[in-house]
This record gives C-alpha cells, structure tokens and sequence, in this order.
C-alpha cells in the first residue's frame, strides 16, 4: 500500500515546565517522503521552539549589570565550571518574566530601576534564585521604594562613628567562612589561610577558613533584620584609625516567598571574581535549589 501523504506525527500529552507547557513529539522511523509533511514538521518544531522557551532556559544564568568586563569574565567561569549558559543584559532589556531562569545575578552600581527592581522582586519570590552582586546593595538603592525592605537590610545615614554605613575604596579586606557545615561555602571551595575573626555576637576570636582582596571597595555597618543564613564574614582595618571591623554581612542567602536571595559583597573590580575560592561559591550559588 502507498504510504499516505496526510500522514501526521502524533502529539503527547502537555508537560507542565515551569511557567510553560510544551508538547511531546513522537517522530517516525522512517524518513518522510512528502516535501507538505516535512513543512508541517518544520512549522511545528519553531512553534515548540518559540513557545517553550523555558526548555532552553531551565539551565541558563541571567546576568543584569550596567558595568559588563567583570561580568563577562564571570560569566566565562560559570561556563567552565558548571553545565549552566549565561546571557548578559542590562536592566532595560530584561523580559518582563524570568522565571524561566535556574538563577538571575544583578550586578548594577548605578540606578535601579524600579520596573527591574520589581521584577527581581517577583522573580525570588515565586521560586527563582536571586544573586546579588557588591554593589547592588548601597547607598544609591536608598532611593528604591521597596528594595531594602524586600532585603530587610538597612544602611544607617549617621556618621561612621555612631554606626553610620560606610564605604572605603581602595582598600584590603578579608572573608570568613561562617558556614562551615554549608554547601555554597564549602563544596569544592578551598580557603587559601586562616584569619582570626569573632563575631559581634561572639566574644570568642576563633581561627576561620578564609581568602583575602586587595585594592578593592568594602563596606561596613550593614544592618540585617529578619531570618537569614549567614555565610561570610568581614574583616576590615582602617589603616587611618586602625580601628578593626568584623561583621558577619559579606554574604548570606535569605529565603523569601517560595525562592531565594544571595548577597556577596565581594566584586567591585573584575580581580575580586577570580579569587579561587569565591569562584566556587559563586559556582554553588547559581547552581543552588532549596
């Protein structure tokens, strides 16, 4: 018998994948013959394409910054590192979901936004993986509505003295691990030293895994409120006073709605990314599921 030129491929069930659903195609074994049903096949596998696009984003990285060279070479690591892709944008070309992204990081120094403010807002809170990079957190995010109440973080506007925030450029500093029974800072992350630190809870100083940066941007007097886990800590010396900083603020992960948000203070010049250890915590961040 001849074979039936309106022969079709049969169509599965939909699969729900995230926020999408996309059909399952079942293909025949035998080359088709019919230069219409070949059109048809083509027509249907862009459809699939076009609207399924969480399929290829399920395991891509969105990075959104307004200063691109550290991010590019960020982006490079993450690539040889894990399975994940990246894309770089800025906050003007992101889409108005993200939910298709396994993680969205927010590298920006200058203005937020409020249209991506929101959007990363509601991104974390319906499941996603918010990473926040150094400078997305300071003192030009004061002027966002809902920015640091999202992050239940304050940066005091007092003199330094009486607790105020600050920041000192270009400076040393150093990171501890305050988590030690935790996979992002501990899963393939290897502390070059050890660094005297105590908590300001704690007035024990106890020898902890760390790393340290060099000619670099810190900041101090971060002020948390609400549940977080604590990750790194940081350990500042003003070399004009000598007066010694050490606070557990230089990275946390904060449950929010049904997703997450990473802060890392670490990264204000594109150096801070390629510290070793860092690497591999950003690594384990991205690649992080509750």
């Amino acid at each position: 018998m001849a074979e039936d030129s309106s022969e079709t491929f049969p169509i599965g069930t939909l699969v729900a994948n995230g926020s999408h659903s996309c059909p399952i195609v079942s293909f025949p074994l035998s080359q088709p013959r019919n230069e219409e049903l070949m059109r048809r096949l083509l027509s249907l596998l862009l459809f699939i394409y076009v609207a399924c696009p969480s399929q290829s984003r399920a395991q891509e990285v969105l990075i959104v910054a307004d200063e691109f060279h550290a991010m590019q070479v960020l982006a490079a690591q993450i690539e040889a590192d894990t399975r994940l892709k990246t894309t770089i944008m800025g906050q003007t070309e992101i889409p108005a979901s993200l939910a298709s992204y396994r993680a969205v990081m927010v590298y920006l120094h200058g203005e937020l936004q409020a249209g991506a403010e929101h959007k990363f807002i509601q991104y974390a809170n319906e499941g996603g993986n918010l990473v926040l990079l150094h400078h997305s957190i300071s003192s030009r995010k004061r002027e966002n509505k809902d920015w640091f109440n999202f992050l239940h973080i304050e940066l005091p506007n007092r003199p330094l003295a009486e607790g105020g925030y600050a920041y000192f450029d270009p400076v040393g500093f150093e990171v501890v691990n305050l988590a030690p029974g935790n996979a992002i800072t501990t899963r393939g992350v290897k502390f070059d030293h050890t660094i005297p630190y105590a908590s300001p809870e704690g007035a024990v100083e106890k020898k902890l895994p760390g790393t340290s940066f060099q000619e670099t941007e810190v900041y101090v007097n971060h002020v948390l409120s609400g549940p977080r886990i604590v990750l790194l800590g940081v350990k500042y010396t003003d070399p004009k006073t000598g007066k010694v900083f050490m606070q557990d603020t230089a990275g946390w992960l904060l449950p929010t709605g049904k997703g997450d948000v990473f802060y890392f203070m670490m990264g204000h010049r594109t150096e801070d990314f390629e510290d070793a250890a860092y690497r591999r915590i950003l690594d384990n961040a991205v690649e992080y599921r509750r």
